[in-house]
C-alpha cells in the first residue's frame, strides 16, 4: 500500500479512485466501492478495496455537509457539482463497510502492524461518527 499518512485520501487507492469518481456524475462509482467491501462475504478483503470503500465513505459523508478537514480539492469539487446528489440510502452500506474494514481485512492488519494504528481507527471513528449525524 502506498500511504503517505493515515487519512482517507492519503494513499494511492484512494488518490486513484477519486480519478474514477470525478468522471462520473451519479453516486454509482460511489455505491460500486462500498459493494466492493459489503457484498464479498467472509472473502479476504484486500487493501485497494478497503481503501477504496473508506474514500467513497468520506464522500457520503461530504455529500450530508459532514466532510473531512482533509478533502483533497478535487473531490470538494467534485462534491460542489454535485451537492445535489441524495446519498441517503448509502448511509448503512458505508457503515457496514467500515466495520468490515475495521474488523476484518488486509487494510487493518497493515495498520495493526504500524505504530499509527491508534491514530487510524480515530480517523474510522470520526468518519462513523460524521456518517450518523443529521
Amino acid at each position: 500500500m502506498g500511504a503517505w499518512d493515515i487519512g482517507p485520501f492519503e494513499n494511492d487507492d484512494a488518490a486513484d479512485w477519486l480519478f474514477e469518481l470525478e468522471d462520473s456524475s451519479d453516486t454509482s462509482a460511489i455505491a460500486e466501492a462500498l459493494r466492493a467491501v459489503t457484498g464479498i462475504g467472509e472473502e479476504y478483503l484486500e487493501t485497494l478495496e478497503s481503501s477504496n470503500a473508506i474514500a467513497a465513505a468520506e464522500i457520503v459523508a461530504a455529500l450530508r455537509a459532514h466532510p473531512t478537514d482533509k478533502l483533497p480539492d478535487s473531490a470538494q469539487a467534485w462534491i460542489e457539482e454535485n451537492q445535489e446528489l441524495d446519498v441517503t440510502s448509502l448511509v448503512p452500506t458505508a457503515l457496514s463497510a467500515i466495520k468490515r474494514v475495521r474488523t476484518d481485512s488486509e487494510l487493518k492488519e497493515v495498520w495493526d502492524e504500524s505504530d499509527d494504528a491508534e491514530k487510524w481507527y480515530a480517523t474510522l471513528d470520526d468518519l462513523t461518527a460524521r456518517l450518523k449525524a443529521q
